[in-house]
């Protein structure tokens, strides 16, 4: 499958930033640790186990929710009106504009050329045992998948519902999420490729890494 990719990456030269929305998670009265145009960063870490900047605190029933950004970026849109005010859950509080870099410009391409399995509902996911034994026991091989293949476990509600691929056979090229975290409906989950594409799809990422500058 080719695709154009001059007009990819122009068109990702004049769309470098991107908007991320920050949303609550549950009910409370909101007090904000940021200002409108500060510089914020994402989790860092092997294992992104040090959090990012805190954006804001939740405190619900005298229980307080710390909630820190996501994404590197500057703080955008805050909605100063409602500090120290009762809020809903999932109400828009902040954005976060992030400047995409080359890796990120690769994800979004390879997205156009993968066939993308993305979660049904936002949950809990967790890598299938078979997609997972493969990777801890040989990282750099290639995973076959098939239709009917479970390659996910949805975990909602207390109840673990396994989901099955249906796109076209290929190998596993790309796993967007780690195990075990909440991913929002309709992100992607995995990334596969046809076999016969894998020399294509590296030749676009060499191109991709030759010509994009940070």
């Amino acid at each position: 499958m080719g695709i154009n990719l001059d007009d990819l990456l122009r068109h990702y030269r004049s769309h470098i930033f991107e908007d991320y929305q920050v949303k609550t998670p549950h009910t409370g009265v909101i007090s904000f640790e940021v200002e409108e145009g500060q510089a914020v960063e994402g989790p860092s870490g092997r294992w992104l186990q040090r959090p990012g900047t805190l954006l804001y605190i939740l405190e619900r029933e005298k229980n307080a929710k710390r909630i820190y950004a996501s994404w590197k970026g500057q703080v955008t849109g805050i909605r100063s009106e409602l500090e120290g005010h009762f809020v809903e859950a999932d109400e828009l509080v902040l954005f976060i504009r992030h400047r995409l870099d080359r890796e990120e410009i690769i994800d979004r391409i390879l997205t156009q050329m993968l066939t993308i399995l993305r979660a049904p509902q936002q949950a809990r996911y967790f890598l299938s045992s078979d997609i997972l034994a493969g990777l801890e026991k040989r990282p750099e091989a290639r995973i076959a998948i098939g239709p009917g293949d479970e390659v996910v476990i949805m975990s909602l509600m207390k109840r673990d519902t396994p989901i099955s691929y249906r796109g076209e056979p290929g190998v596993l090229y790309k796993v967007y999420f780690r195990s075990g975290d909440i991913v929002e409906q309709g992100s992607p989950l995995l990334g596969v490729c046809p076999s016969d594409r894998l020399q294509y799809m590296q030749k676009v990422i060499q191109r991709i890494r030759t010509d994009w500058e940070d």
